[in-house]
């Protein structure tokens, strides 16, 4: 006799924790996509030191208020398209313009 699993209606926030990174907008010529550069700081391991890696990610925007070099908050989602499976949560800092 197999057992019922039951399902539960939890909220988007009780469902568990979704990664979450902090990176900087550097394109925002796509229609509700933008490309975010995320940056690592790793302790190489031959050599001792310190690298900055790079990463970029293409987010979802849904409002297309993000511009290019503000900083936001990506939240890992479904696959939107075939390279999305970011999301942009909030804006976290947005640089002054001179």
């Amino acid at each position: 006799m197999a057992t019922e699993t039951q399902k539960t209606d939890q909220p988007q926030d009780q469902r568990g924790s979704r990664r979450q990174m902090i990176g900087v907008v550097t394109s925002d010529k796509m229609t509700k996509t933008r490309i975010v550069m995320v940056t690592h700081r790793v302790k190489h391991q031959a050599y001792q030191k310190y690298v900055t890696k790079r990463v970029k990610y293409k987010a979802h925007d849904e409002k297309n208020e993000t511009r290019s070099g503000d900083k936001v908050l990506m939240v890992e989602s479904r696959p939107l398209s075939r390279e999305k499976r970011w999301r942009i949560e909030k804006l976290l800092e947005r640089p002054e313009q001179a």
